[in-house]
């Protein structure tokens, strides 16, 4: 019985710092896309879409959810940066639970191999979720330019992760 309880301890501290490093690995990954828009000369806010279909991917996937549950009309493109931002961070610090969850059970030696392996998950799970929904393109129709900066930014993400992770296992 106290082994049960310590062990369900365990993984509950072993969610909550999953959960803290997916924030912190999130920043890391932001903090990457702001420097890059930077340098291209962008804008580095999220503004209000002229239509839908230029939304930002996170702020479309909230759209098409509200729409499936028949609440779509209630959600206005004045939302959008705020929409954008929530579903960012909160997807962010959900895949960071399951990497905790992973790391209790597994306890990675190397969070570099770690990070990286969750980089690369993300990012391939970004492609097998938004293309059926039809707001990204398959892999292949994108310039490979424009793909290695979008797994650039998962592999940061990964790193954030795994790293603060390991920090915060110590």
């Amino acid at each position: 019985m106290r082994r049960r309880r310590s062990q369900g301890i365990e993984l509950r501290g072993a969610l909550l710092r999953g959960a803290a490093a997916g924030a912190i690995g999130t920043a890391a990954m932001t903090v990457l896309q702001l420097a890059v828009r930077r340098a291209q000369g962008k804008r580095l806010d999220t503004p209000v879409p002229r239509t839908w279909d230029e939304a930002p991917a996170p702020a479309q996937v909230v759209k098409k959810a509200a729409e499936a549950v028949g609440e779509g009309r209630r959600v206005a493109k004045r939302h959008v940066p705020l929409l954008t931002n929530a579903l960012h961070w909160s997807y962010g610090t959900t895949w960071g639970l399951g990497y905790g969850f992973a790391a209790h059970v597994v306890r990675p030696r190397n969070p570099l191999a770690g990070g990286l392996a969750l980089g690369v998950a993300a990012w391939a799970a970004a492609y097998a979720e938004l293309v059926p929904t039809g707001i990204y393109e398959p892999p292949w129709r994108y310039p490979a330019s424009e793909l290695a900066l979008d797994l650039g930014y998962h592999l940061a993400y990964g790193l954030g992760v795994a790293g603060a992770y390991a920090a915060l296992d110590r």
